[in-house]
């Protein structure tokens, strides 16, 4: 299974604990790791090159140079690196049909081979968005001419590649930034919703998107089915979102030890 990671130092070690819970719980299988960064120093690319070997795993280190999105427009306080997950099609190898794209403040704790082999001929992507309707309707009013039916989540993409090189264009991106830079919030998860919500294939968020923030809410929406032992024993990704992050001194919630237990794993 090829999984994309773009990112900077700051997520090398979150970065681990991701891949060290996908290995752990997905045995027998083979993993390329393509990794898209313009910053991380080579002592760091070599010791995640020897961590992931260790794993009998494969690390493909792409490097985006200076001249690459030059001409992309960037916005508040976000950079370049914004744009890495939409465009990687142009920079992965052209052999490569399919990716699976993971923030790295996620957790794999079951099989993924299901959604990585999910049929998205049709797609551009397959994604899930987190079910409240407010959000919605709020995303429906920051850009009214645009086709918006959901508002999906840009922390777990399965990328059509194929289809991607075909339909895609680098210039809609710029200019979508660039018509709608002062509403922007998280610039690259409003740009894939902005132009390819149409073309977005749903995936189900309590087995591939799961909101570590909103256990209760998942619970009492479904009559208390998803407990702890449904999403132990059902759940593919748990997707630590927002600004607080289960590796911070401070951090609380239901799921805070069960990172621990996998960042002790994975750093020791």
């Amino acid at each position: 299974m090829n999984i994309l990671v773009t990112l900077n130092s700051n997520y090398i070690n979150p970065l681990k604990t991701m891949l060290k819970s996908l290995f752990v719980n997905n045995p027998g299988e083979s993993f390329a790791i393509y990794l898209m960064h313009s910053s991380i120093e080579d002592e760091e690319l070599d010791d995640l090159m020897r961590y992931i070997q260790q794993e009998g795993q494969e690390l493909v280190v792409i490097t985006v140079k200076e001249k690459h999105f030059s001409n992309a427009p960037v916005v508040k306080h976000f950079t370049k690196e914004m744009y890495y997950r939409l465009l990687a099609y142009q920079m992965l190898p052209q052999e490569l049909d399919r990716i699976l794209y993971l923030d790295p403040d996620i957790l794999v704790i079951n099989e993924i081979r299901t959604l990585y082999d999910m049929d998205i001929s049709e797609y551009l992507y397959a994604a899930a968005f987190h079910d409240r309707s407010i959000l919605s309707d709020i995303n429906k009013i920051r850009f009214p001419g645009y086709e918006i039916d959901e508002y999906y989540n840009s922390g777990v993409l399965l990328m059509n590649l194929e289809r991607q090189r075909m339909e895609i264009k680098e210039e809609e991106i710029y200019k979508f930034v660039e018509e709608n830079r002062k509403k922007l919030i998280l610039p690259d998860q409003d740009i894939l919703n902005g132009l390819y919500s149409a073309k977005i294939k749903n995936i189900d968020e309590i087995l591939y998107n799961f909101d570590a923030r909103f256990y209760l809410y998942y619970r009492l929406a479904n009559k208390n089915k998803i407990d702890m032992d449904y999403v132990i024993h059902n759940t593919a990704i748990i997707h630590f979102c927002g600004k607080k992050k289960p590796w911070h001194v401070n951090y609380s919630g239901k799921f805070h030890s069960l990172y621990k237990h996998y960042e002790r794993i994975a750093l020791g």
